[in-house]
């Protein structure tokens, strides 16, 4: 109850600030979350490096055949169908917002040592791309569901960021640990989608400008499309329609999957191929060096805290939100299986997405007609739709994106509430019902506080990250919890390989 309490306190007085004063909180998260990543921006990205190794150092020790479960247990889910949720889990809203933007921006704008607009800054548009939103992603959210699924499913206790802390440590320490560790965990995810459903509702508003000529910059377009997106999330919080959200998500996947084949197949096929094969190539090449690079020598150390570190950091905001989803689904594998397709399977598509749609965007901006890159960095949210004209049925491609973009938010705000209202009523499985609509409202407060500060993706993503710059040393903590607790785990052995009797030499063999 003390969670929910101040949680509560927490997420209500930004939420009202941001709506009475909405530019006295951009200018406070703006500066806070700005301090920290310039202070201790060594810390977090030597963390989450630190986490993908950890990964692969469970997943091909020997305790990659721990299970996360009983010894016996079976995965509930199918191997097809358990990666086709992965997948799932892996798109989102961010992937059509950034799918062309974030090259495009990169490519005009590129990280120290490049020169903006040419071929090399082409090609590390792609590489830095695929840093922000490849392994490390998907290192966050495995480690976070890794510490939540061993402890809940192996060690018996709830899914909440404070079990890791309290299976290990004992008395007064270990329940005041547990407590902040869930305090900041309930804070991190509302903020995160927040910051989120924001930059959706942006995205939205500028789809609808480009097909319907609605306004393009009116707040009362704004605050009805979020009232839209509330009203239609609302339903699943509030009735039981998990399997009717389940066919929307995979209707969300298949039409997806089809508009990137359209890209693909209808824009440079063999550009974009080639694009795919070379990105992918320098990306593996280069993923040692960019997991510590910071530029400390030539004093440019902002690039990296506005991309590579505000990613970072917004991905542990969404890391107790999509860890419980992944670990539930992941019952019954072994840690070794369990991390190389959650690291893997995402991964691999979202570069091959960044391909179609950031390449796409390069080769008109450098064999086409270009002035692609500079509406993009006018404004951000409008790059989905400005390729689309580019390419026959250009509306139906618009139409169809403001769909899925609508049923993308509101699938992540009903399982955010729900999530929410499970980490506040100490891990229930079956949160109440009120529980849930009341964190669905409270983040609909926030996503409002965030559109009325009006200070652009700066400001959106400063709120969503500003929550989990803490949960980071939270983070920190969890991982050491579970590997002391693996260390004193009894690994099962391999079991050895049958050998088929026969007879000794000189032995007379029966007939």
């Amino acid at each position: 109850m003390a969670v929910f309490i101040l949680s509560l306190v927490v997420c209500g007085f930004a939420a009202a600030l941001g709506i009475l004063r909405p530019e006295l909180l951009a200018e406070r998260v703006t500066a806070a979350t700005t301090f920290c990543l310039n202070s201790f921006d060594w810390i977090y990205l030597l963390s989450v490096t630190a986490f993908i190794l950890f990964c692969f150092f469970l997943a091909f020790s020997r305790f990659g055949r721990i299970k996360l479960g009983r010894p016996d247990e079976e995965p509930e889910f199918g191997t097809v169908s358990w990666v086709a949720m992965l997948f799932a889990a892996g798109m989102g809203a961010g992937l059509l917002f950034w799918g062309v933007a974030e090259p495009l921006h990169h490519y005009m704008s590129p990280p120290p040592e490049q020169t903006p607009m040419t071929p090399q800054s082409a090609r590390w548009a792609l590489v830095v791309t695929n840093l922000h939103w490849g392994i490390h992603a998907w290192g966050i959210y495995a480690m976070g569901a890794l510490v939540l699924g061993y402890f809940g499913f192996r060690r018996g206790y709830p899914l909440l960021a404070s079990s890791p802390i309290q299976a290990v440590f004992t008395g007064r320490f270990g329940r005041i640990m547990g407590f902040v560790a869930d305090l900041v965990a309930v804070v991190a995810v509302a903020f995160g989608i927040g910051g989120s459903l924001g930059m959706g509702v942006l995205q939205i508003n500028a789809g609808m400008a480009e097909v319907f000529g609605t306004p393009a910059e009116s707040m009362q377009m704004l605050i009805g499309i979020l009232g839209v997106l509330i009203l239609f999330y609302m339903i699943p919080v509030s009735t039981e329609l998990g399997n009717g959200i389940k066919i929307l998500s995979n209707l969300n996947i298949a039409v997806v999957v089809l508009m990137m084949l359209y890209i693909l197949f209808l824009g440079p096929t063999a550009f974009l191929l080639s694009t795919f094969v070379t990105s992918l190539g320098d990306y593996v090449t280069h993923l040692l060096n960019l997991s510590f690079r910071l530029y400390p020598y030539s004093g440019e150390t902002e690039w990296t805290r506005i991309w590579t570190l505000t990613y970072l950091i917004w991905w542990i905001a969404w890391a107790p939100f999509v860890g419980v989803f992944i670990a539930r689904i992941s019952r019954g594998r072994t840690i070794r299986e369990f991390v190389i397709m959650v690291m893997f399977i995402p991964s691999l598509f979202s570069i091959l997405w960044f391909a179609v749609f950031g390449g796409t965007g390069l080769h008109l901006e450098m064999f086409g007609e270009g002035g692609l890159a500079s509406l993009v960095l006018e404004d951000t949210s409008k790059a989905l739709f400005s390729l689309f004209a580019y390419f026959p049925l250009s509306r139906v491609l618009a139409v169809t994106a403001i769909f899925l973009i609508f049923i993308f938010l509101s699938t992540s705000a009903a399982s955010g509430a729900f999530v929410l209202g499970m980490m506040t009523t100490g891990g229930s499985l079956e949160p109440p019902r009120s529980k849930k609509l009341f964190w669905g409202a409270v983040v609909a407060a926030l996503t409002a506080a965030v559109l009325f500060t009006g200070g652009g993706l700066t400001v959106l993503r400063s709120i969503a990250i500003s929550g989990a710059v803490p949960f980071t040393v939270i983070m920190i903590a969890q991982v050491a919890c579970l590997f002391k607790s693996l260390a004193a785990e009894t690994v099962p052995r391999e079991a050895p390989a049958e050998v088929e009797d026969r007879p000794e030499i000189g032995e007379e063999v029966p007939a």
